[in-house]
């Protein structure tokens, strides 16, 4: 496309203009699957609950997470007059903007991906890890103890469960031989000759258990939510926030959950390509697997906050750095030594 539109307005800005277009494709239907994802997250929870869940606005109450998005963005905007105003402001958005950016690299099909880097999952890492700076500058700049508080703990676990996410990536890198996150997927076709998805493998099956529970740590959800804990911190990071700051941080922390359901998916579960290695399932866009999984993996989100407890802060470190950090050094040890075996071998 930037080759169709270079000779009217020169290939510098073609390529800016079609860069552009592919942000918007990208960005908006995030947006929109935001407040999608908003809404069945609350029937969900209330299906389990025993309750109907919204089904007042729009039909079958489909579009009360629109309503509730206009009653946020007509409130005033209160900042505290003790606050650092600058970074009172600026945290939302830090938080909103880097829950974006990650999108870059993701692979919707083999050959849709904005920017098809051969490092794409170092940047997912590096910048997925900017995140806790909005919670951060939050807690600080609020000028309350609450918010103090729940920046504090998210700090420390959002570096916890971010070491041994690493040392997981590190085994599926290993087994791929790629950093590139379109290549991982294709590295995952024709598992024993008829099933996609490194999930499926004994070596790699434990480390997407690891991987998908440290995903609900990382994005604060249930039940690891304490940096949220209402019976202790009030609303956390977000007490003093109002407004559209509010809803920026709302929008943020959704868009990182479906980011982090798409990662579990593409990492372990094959991406887009289709469960099983059949050329019919190739009829299927990618992208429709690849959204049907990312489905499946937020109603296991879901499932897991409508009815896991919330953890003690000592249970939830405990489990990062007891459990999961040697757990995911041992799996590196045994996947490198099964390949060192396998691929390279070893003179008799």
């Amino acid at each position: 496309m930037t080759s169709w539109l270079s000779p009217y307005v020169g290939y510098e800005w073609a390529w800016f203009i079609w860069t552009l277009i592919d942000i918007l494709l990208i960005a908006f239907p995030v947006m929109l699957m935001v407040a999608l994802i908003i809404y069945a997250d609350r029937k969900i929870w209330a299906a389990m609950a025993l309750r109907r869940g919204p089904n007042v606005v729009g039909p079958i109450g489909i579009l009360q997470s629109f309503a509730d998005a206009l009653k946020v963005f007509l409130q005033e905007t209160i900042i505290p007059s003790g606050a650092n105003k600058g970074l009172f402001v600026l945290a939302p958005m830090v938080t909103f903007t880097v829950a974006l950016v990650v999108w870059a690299v993701v692979p919707f099909q083999a050959d849709l991906v904005l920017s098809n880097i051969n490092v794409g999952l170092l940047y997912v890492l590096a910048a997925s890890s900017l995140g806790v700076y909005g919670i951060i500058l939050a807690g600080w700049s609020s000028n309350s103890k609450y918010p103090f508080f729940s920046a504090i703990r998210a700090a420390a676990q959002m570096v916890s469960y971010e070491v041994a996410i690493g040392f997981v990536l590190i085994s599926v890198v290993m087994w791929a031989g790629t950093f590139n996150l379109a290549g991982i997927v294709e590295a995952q076709r024709g598992l024993y000759g008829f099933i996609n998805g490194f999930g499926f493998n004994p070596l790699l099956f434990p480390m997407a258990v690891v991987f998908f529970i440290s995903s609900l740590a990382e994005t604060q959800r249930a039940p690891f939510d304490l940096t949220e804990a209402e019976s202790e911190l009030v609303a956390g990071y977000q007490t003093e926030y109002s407004s559209m700051s509010f809803a920026l941080y709302w929008l943020g922390e959704y868009a990182n959950v479906i980011l982090m359901c798409v990662l579990n998916a593409t990492l372990f579960w094959g991406g887009y390509l289709p469960p099983f290695d059949w050329a019919p399932l190739y009829a299927v866009p990618g992208l429709v697997w690849l959204f049907l999984k990312m489905c499946v993996f937020f109603f296991l989100f879901s499932w897991v906050k409508a009815t896991v407890p919330r953890y003690r802060y000592d249970q939830l470190m405990r489990l990062g750095w007891k459990v999961f950090l040697p757990l995911s050094l041992v799996f590196v040890f045994l996947v490198s030594g099964y390949l060192m075996l396998v691929r390279v071998g070893v003179p008799a």
